[in-house]
C-alpha cells in the first residue's frame, strides 16, 4: 500500500525547507558582506578633487559620448583606462597637462569627423577631471571592460 503525504508531513517539509533556505540565504548574505568589506576595488583615495572631477564629468554629460568602465555611450573612446593608455596614470601633473592639451585641441575642425565640443574649463576643473579619470583608471574593475586598446 502506498503512503500518502499527510498534513503533518507536508507541514514538516514546508517548515524544514523554509528553515533550510533561510539558513542558506543568511550564509550567502554574510559571505557577500565579508567579500564587499574585505575586497576594495579602489586603487586611489576618493579625494575632494576626485569628487569635484566627477561633478565636472556629470555636469558636462561626458557619458553621453564616452563610456567609463563599459557604461555609457560608445560614440567616443572608453575613458576608464585612458590614463594608462596615455602612460600618465602615476603622474598627476602629466595627466593634467595631457588632458588639458587634448581637450584644448578640440574640436579639431576636420569636417566629417566625430569631434568633441569646445569646452572652456578652468585649470581647477581640468585638474579635477584629470584626477577623476586617474581615479577611474586605478579602480580594480576585475578585467572589465575587456578593451585594453583604443
Amino acid at each position: 500500500m502506498a503512503e500518502f503525504l499527510t498534513k503533518s508531513r507536508a507541514r514538516n517539509i514546508f517548515y524544514g525547507g523554509s528553515i533550510f533556505f533561510v539558513v542558506v540565504f543568511i550564509g550567502m548574505t554574510v559571505h557577500s558582506h565579508k567579500y564587499v568589506v574585505d575586497v576594495s576595488t579602489a586603487g586611489m583615495d576618493l579625494s575632494e578633487e576626485v569628487i569635484h572631477g566627477k561633478h565636472v564629468w556629470e555636469r558636462e554629460s561626458c557619458i553621453n559620448c564616452h563610456s567609463l568602465h563599459g557604461e555609457g555611450a560608445y560614440f567616443a573612446p572608453e575613458l576608464g583606462n585612458v590614463m594608462t593608455r596615455w602612460g600618465v596614470q602615476d603622474n598627476p601633473n602629466a595627466a593634467f597637462e595631457t588632458l588639458k592639451g587634448w581637450i584644448e585641441g578640440q574640436p579639431s575642425g576636420i569636417e566629417g569627423r566625430r569631434q568633441m565640443p569646445e569646452y572652456n574649463f578652468t585649470d581647477e576643473e581640468m585638474r579635477a577631471l584629470s584626477e577623476f579619470l586617474r581615479w577611474a583608471d586605478q579602480t580594480d574593475t576585475q578585467g572589465w571592460p575587456p578593451n585594453d586598446a583604443g
